[in-house]
């Protein structure tokens, strides 16, 4: 399975946040994710098997831990469309900034046309 269909899921999505906080135990994800052991294990297991988690084993327990490389991999690939979002952001902020500045106007329009209605 592929980075983005193991990222597809937002229950995995989920379990990659919280393993950003710290390495945890598949009780503690059945605990805070609310859902069965069996579900949060086939999680798991389709997350190690796109390597983005990695077990560690201590005596009977089982660490997971997030595994940060693929996420920078894809971080990078993500780069080369950055600047179509920016390009977005930027003419958004003009458009923003354009109707703010109409608004001001108008507001002032309107107290100038209010203060000639009361001198009459």
């Amino acid at each position: 399975m592929t980075t983005f269909e193991a990222l597809a899921d937002p229950t995995r999505r989920r379990i990659l946040d919280l393993l950003r906080d710290q390495p945890r135990l598949v009780g503690e994800l059945v605990d805070l994710l609310a859902i069965s052991q069996p579900g949060v294990s086939k999680h798991l297991r389709v997350l190690r098997e796109a390597g983005l988690v990695r077990v560690r084993q201590d005596a009977q327990r089982h660490w997971y831990e997030l595994r940060s490389e693929p996420l920078q991999e894809l971080d990078q690939w993500l780069d080369s469309y950055r600047h179509l979002w920016l390009e977005r952001f930027d003419r958004l902020d003009s458009f923003l900034q354009e109707l703010q500045q109409e608004r001001e106007q108008q507001q002032v329009e309107d107290v100038q046309q209010q203060e000639n209605e009361d001198e009459q």
